[in-house]
């Protein structure tokens, strides 16, 4: 088991952020470095068992707490303007490339979940920053939002964009596994808060996401889970649909709820992710 450590890390804008990283035993060449980019209401510390999976695969990680969740600053759920999770993003992989991935000259991965996939698969469709492959988890490619909530997100962004209400998350549906849904249903670092401007950001950029998908250029690895309850997985299929076959690798975990890593079996998972990663950078 690596030994993890966290440290604060401080954004453009003076807010600090809880930084994590996982580092490989002293000396030793990582094969790539790993960043993750958690989901709505969570925190980074929830893919500690990922994190420990793939360090034993030879790469070291790297993960964050989001503004608004988890240790970081920021008022819960709430954004200062609508893309600064795409900039907070940036400063941190700009950061990972510098003294991680460049220094051992080595890949960067981003792999985002559910709206950390979001943020992540924006962040490469708009080029922000050049990353070597990306992973998506349950990515919010398609949060089911109708035209009632829509008009109502639209109103509330003009008038009160910073007002942040229950998101309406069914944690029962995170997973199968009952002590997964215990431990998320008492975590002290888990909230439930959504603002009319977050909300507007997953609602507008998932589509932008599938519309690009036919010009993608980055290899990637996307799992989506079958069964999912918090995220319509019409999103990914439609993603996967036309994205050139020779750069998304696609996988439908049928019958699994949304966290696939956290399933009572997480093994199609992990077996999925082990075999990309071996076939574009070999152990």
């Amino acid at each position: 088991m690596s030994d993890t450590t966290q440290a604060p890390f401080t954004l453009r804008d003076g807010l600090n952020i809880a930084l994590y990283d996982w580092p490989l035993p002293l000396r030793q060449r990582p094969r790539g470095v790993v960043l993750i980019v958690h989901g709505l209401g969570e925190h980074a510390w929830r893919y500690d068992a990922l994190a420990q999976r793939l360090n034993d695969w030879g790469f070291c990680v790297r993960a964050y707490d989001q503004r608004g969740h988890g240790e970081s600053g920021g008022h819960r759920g709430v954004l200062p303007y609508e893309d600064a999770l795409l900039d907070d993003l940036q400063e941190v992989v700009d950061d990972t490339r510098r003294h991680i991935a460049e220094p051992w000259a080595c890949p960067l991965i981003l792999l985002g979940h559910s709206m950390g996939g979001l943020v992540s698969a924006t962040f490469v469709q708009r080029q922000m920053a050049p990353v070597d492959a990306l992973v998506l988890s349950s990515p919010a490619l398609d949060a089911g939002i109708g035209g009632l909530k829509k008009a109502l997100i639209g109103t509330m962004n003009r008038w009160a964009p910073n007002l942040a209400l229950s998101n309406g998350l069914d944690a029962s549906r995170i997973s199968h596994d009952p002590d997964v849904v215990a431990a998320y249903e008492k975590d002290r670092l888990v909230h439930d808060r959504i603002s009319a401007r977050l909300a507007r950001f997953i609602d507008v950029n998932g589509p932008r996401v599938v519309a690009a998908s036919p010009g993608w250029t980055v290899p990637t690895l996307l799992l989506y889970a079958g069964d999912d309850r918090l995220v319509r997985p019409e999103g990914s299929r439609a993603f996967a649909a036309v994205a050139p076959r020779d750069i998304v690798r696609s996988e439908c975990l049928k019958g699994q709820y949304h966290e696939i890593f956290n399933e009572l079996d997480p093994s199609p998972a992990y077996t999925a992710l082990k075999a990309w990663l071996d076939a574009r950078w070999p152990a």
